[in-house]
């Protein structure tokens, strides 16, 4: 059959543009490298975001244009979820006021994942605690105590329920239980938060190094804050479950954030092939962790990054 029998039924020809031979050489190696760049990609990315100092300032308000950066990722295809040390409670509001519904959300710094069993973007979104790590915080609460007897404890237990011994400024205790000190290891937790005004956080790191916490994972925040988990559990551990779940490439990772509880989840995303992002403000030794760093959280720094993508 020819084109002059059926004229009709075929489609119209293409045209083929010939270039010299070094433009062309010049195409493919720009190709080439864009395959190697992270930032250009195939497919949709999963994107995890730190909540204090990332996606939140000091005092609670969102960083600029956050709302709508999100949003564009979402328009984009990709999946954007939280990774954070706050507990589910203090975590779900946040969810909501960016308008998100991921399929999960690491809280308690890797200790729990939530995942999404109701609900979606524009409705009420149901989420289960869908894998919990917890220890026993004896012997942890022991050492703390006698080196910090003026330290105020709180402890998160595998439903959710929070235990606390002394109210806390800045922290979120609605639905949260006082309870003596003896109470707190009744039993076993997800993680254990010391808080002491009266300590910096070098003193914090300064102690970790004295009393030797061992068998635990831990994290020194910016303020007078320490946060302990699991031994090997941290943010990135639970993220690279989620990613596994969720069928995401390792090098189709970025991950973003501002503190001492973020390390290990940049190490983890760059080993992997992935993006490692921190915010401007973070420390010297967290943004040296990261493969790049972005604007200050209040500069809009992650929405800088999710605009771009």
């Amino acid at each position: 059959m020819t084109s002059d029998e059926f004229p009709e039924s075929l489609p119209e020809t293409g045209s083929v543009e010939v270039v010299p031979q070094r433009e062309a050489a010049a195409i493919v190696e720009e190709i080439a490298e864009d395959a190697g760049d992270p930032a250009v990609g195939v497919g949709p990315l999963l994107i995890a975001l730190d909540v204090d100092g990332t996606v939140l300032l000091e005092d609670e308000t969102l960083s600029p244009g956050v709302v709508e950066a999100v949003a564009h990722a979402h328009r984009a295809g990709h999946e954007v979820m939280l990774a954070t040390g706050r507990s589910w409670e203090s975590t779900r509001g946040i969810q909501h006021v960016l308008a998100l519904a991921p399929e999960y959300a690491v809280c308690s710094n890797g200790a729990v994942i939530m995942k999404r069993v109701g609900g979606d973007l524009g409705e009420e979104s149901v989420y289960e605690r869908f894998h919990v790590e917890t220890f026993d915080p004896t012997e942890v609460l022991g050492l703390l105590r006698d080196h910090l007897p003026h330290g105020r404890y709180l402890v998160e237990l595998a439903d959710g329920q929070r235990l606390y011994t002394e109210p806390m400024d800045d922290w979120n205790l609605v639905h949260a239980r006082r309870v003596t000190f003896e109470g707190l290891s009744a039993q076993p937790v997800c993680r254990v938060v010391v808080v002491s005004p009266e300590e910096t956080d070098q003193d914090f790191l300064a102690l970790v190094g004295r009393i030797g916490l061992s068998e635990v994972s831990y994290a020194v925040g910016w303020s007078a804050w320490l946060d302990i988990a699991p031994e090997g559990v941290d943010k990135s551990t639970a993220l690279e479950r989620v990613r596994t779940w969720l069928g995401v490439p390792p090098e189709r990772v970025l991950v973003m954030g501002d503190g001492r509880n973020d390390v290990g989840m940049f190490r983890w995303a760059r080993e992997n092939g992935g993006r490692a992002i921190a915010m401007g403000q973070g420390p010297d030794e967290v943004r040296g962790e990261a493969g790049e760093v972005t604007a200050s959280v209040h500069a809009g720094g992650v929405a800088d990054v999710l605009r771009a993508l």
